[in-house]
């Protein structure tokens, strides 16, 4: 069968250094191929060339066996190319059914029927999505919705999904996974993105694996176990399986940081009670829309809670309502967020700015200016600390892997020397070399005293770092359970009944 897509040396460099470097890759018809790799191996800029996003500094691209050169998506698009980007590339102001047809709009467009055809077309794919909804208001889960939606509405021959799953439900999962067969039986191929290794060994027929920016292996999906992926990946068999052991140890409870009392957000959050102790992992688990994630926004002033009967917040037993996140961080509260593109960083700023920006936060109005001898040694010690790695000293966010990304949007938080940190989705996007790091700086802060919260939709994750498991149904806390003795059989029981 002859490929549909074919890479020749493909080559990008970026201020002398190599993101990806001489690949050849194919992909044939129908096919569902998995790209995988840490974070900076180079997964992202050679889809980014394939799908016109960034030109090759050289190599050759052929689409149907003819050489193309793509300079926009716009004509990857026009040629059969489309791409689910890890961060959504949706428009906030517009409306869902707004985003779904954008460039691809009647002559006489009306909204209602518009609106009548994103609506039918959501249903098609099982997504349940308000099609007037504005994309600002959405989750993360549900943006990510959006944007499979419209790749599948281009009709495209080529699909590129970069971590499709990464913010889906497990049964929104299922509903992702019947469309990637339908589509490969209506003769699609697909290049798929993702650190859940699972994923890839269950859906893919055929895998490659690049590691600092070239091309290690290329290989039937049959002839790859989880172990062989991993080995591939880092260069080196981890000495333990990440999520493969189970905890016979927890941490004791010190003295209680925070209690929540009747907390009420809308429909969201409805009479949570919790408390959290220093010196403790405390991981929280619960389904989308649990308002797990709402109540610890509350906690560090990003949401406000019900103007009447809202419930308490006691931080070190005093009563606190924070209204913005600026009095929770000179409190000691730290929330590094589950969406770090949006709310996590300021991709046009170098790391080390961003991580002091995250100091001036901690020092309020009494210091606002920047003094660079500051920045640099507080940045370098930052960066060493928790091993970002960038391609030069001086790479702004947006240039960095996703996994890099979130380690520098810890630092900026840690850098605040805070005593309650909440991390929400620490590992989303990250590879599992940046997963183990991540996890080590989580046991670190725990074994420091300070009182950590953990919110993640992955069971294996949750059980593993945890000392205290909180399982969120419906806007409140449901149940506790001790990782010695969880299963995750009990815990989704009692997030979903």
């Amino acid at each position: 069968m002859n490929p549909i897509l074919e890479l020749r040396g493909l080559t990008k460099i970026y201020a002398r250094s190599a993101a990806v470097e001489d690949i050849d890759f194919t992909l044939l018809p129908g096919e569902v191929h998995a790209l995988l790799g840490e974070n900076g191996a180079g997964k992202s800029t050679l889809t980014k060339m394939i799908a016109g996003v960034v030109s090759p500094t050289r190599g050759t691209i052929l689409f149907d066996g003819k050489e193309i050169h793509l300079r926009t998506p716009s004509e990857a698009v026009s040629a059969g190319i489309a791409m689910v980007f890890q961060e959504t590339s949706l428009v906030p102001s517009m409306t869902v059914a707004q985003n779904l047809f954008l460039g691809n709009e009647k002559f006489f467009n009306r909204v209602h029927g518009t609106n009548i055809s994103a609506q039918q077309f959501m249903q098609s794919l099982s997504f349940d999505v308000d099609p007037t909804a504005h994309v600002a208001n959405l989750g993360a889960a549900k943006k990510q919705m959006v944007e499979i939606a419209r790749a599948m509405l281009l009709k495209a021959r080529i699909i590129v999904f970069d971590e499709p799953t990464a913010t889906l439900t497990p049964e929104e999962k299922r509903h992702f996974f019947e469309l990637v067969v339908t589509l490969k039986a209506r003769g699609v191929s697909v290049i798929f993105i993702s650190h859940a290794l699972e994923e890839a060994l269950q859906i893919s027929d055929r895998i490659t694996v690049l590691r600092d920016g070239k091309l290690v292996v290329t290989d039937a999906t049959s002839n790859f176990d989880r172990a062989k992926i991993v080995q591939a990946m880092v260069g080196r068999t981890l000495s333990h399986e990440l999520y493969g052991t189970k905890k016979t140890r927890v941490r004791p409870a010190g003295r209680r940081i925070l209690r929540v009392s009747n907390l009420r957000v809308g429909n969201v959050v409805k009479n949570n009670s919790l408390s959290i102790f220093a010196g403790q992992i405390t991981g929280i688990f619960g389904l989308v829309g649990s308002g797990r994630t709402e109540t610890f926004k509350v906690v560090s002033g990003v949401i406000k809670r019900d103007y009447t009967n809202g419930g308490e917040v006691f931080l070190n037993g005093k009563a606190v309502r924070y209204r913005v996140p600026a009095p929770a961080v000179r409190d000691g509260i730290a929330y590094i967020t589950e969406d770090r593109k949006v709310e996590g960083f300021f991709e046009t700023m170098s790391i080390k700015l961003n991580v002091y920006v995250g100091r001036l936060a901690k020092a309020g109005l009494h210091k606002f200016w920047i003094r660079n001898r500051e920045m640099d040694t507080l940045g370098d010690k930052w960066i060493k600390s928790l091993q970002v790695r960038a391609v030069t000293r001086a790479a702004r966010m947006i240039e960095l892997s996703g996994g890099n990304q979130q380690k520098a949007v810890i630092a900026k938080s840690l850098v605040q020397d805070p005593e309650l940190i909440i991390f929400d989705e620490p590992t989303r996007g990250v590879d599992v070399g940046a997963i183990a790091e991540i996890h080590q700086i989580i046991n670190r802060l725990a074994d420091e005293g300070k009182a950590v919260v953990v919110i993640s939709s992955y069971l294996p994750e949750v059980m593993l770092l945890s000392d205290r498991l909180l399982v969120a149904r419906q806007g409140k806390v449901v149940e506790e359970f001790s990782p010695i003795d969880a299963t995750e059989e009990k815990l989704m029981y009692a997030a979903v009944h």
